[in-house]
């Protein structure tokens, strides 16, 4: 298994970020060395993994890939875009209450 088994993919998924994301920390050209980058580590997790695990996971801040075991020989391969607003507000720590 190689990345270029998963060119239909990574090849939809650069559509759709080219098309619908805006991402300052990424052109376009860096997203697809990201995807391949990223699948690549998939797969390495994906055929390393344990006995009784079904997923090889590879992400970074902005895209997570992942692998899924399926009946046939190929698995599953799923591309998401981690959404983010430079403007959402941070979650503040609460206070530790006092007894």
């Amino acid at each position: 298994m190689t990345v270029e088994t998963f060119n239909r993919e990574i090849e939809e998924a650069l559509k759709t970020y080219d098309r619908y994301i805006i991402c300052i920390d990424k052109t376009p050209d860096q997203c697809a060395a990201s995807l391949r980058s990223l699948m690549e580590k998939a797969i390495k997790a994906y055929e390393t993994r344990g006995p009784n695990l079904r997923h090889g996971i590879a992400l970074d801040r902005q895209i997570t890939i992942i692998l899924s075991q399926a009946d046939g020989e190929r698995p599953l391969c799923g591309i998401y875009f981690n959404l983010h607003s430079p403007y959402q507000k941070k979650a503040t720590a609460k206070p530790a209450a006092e007894d």
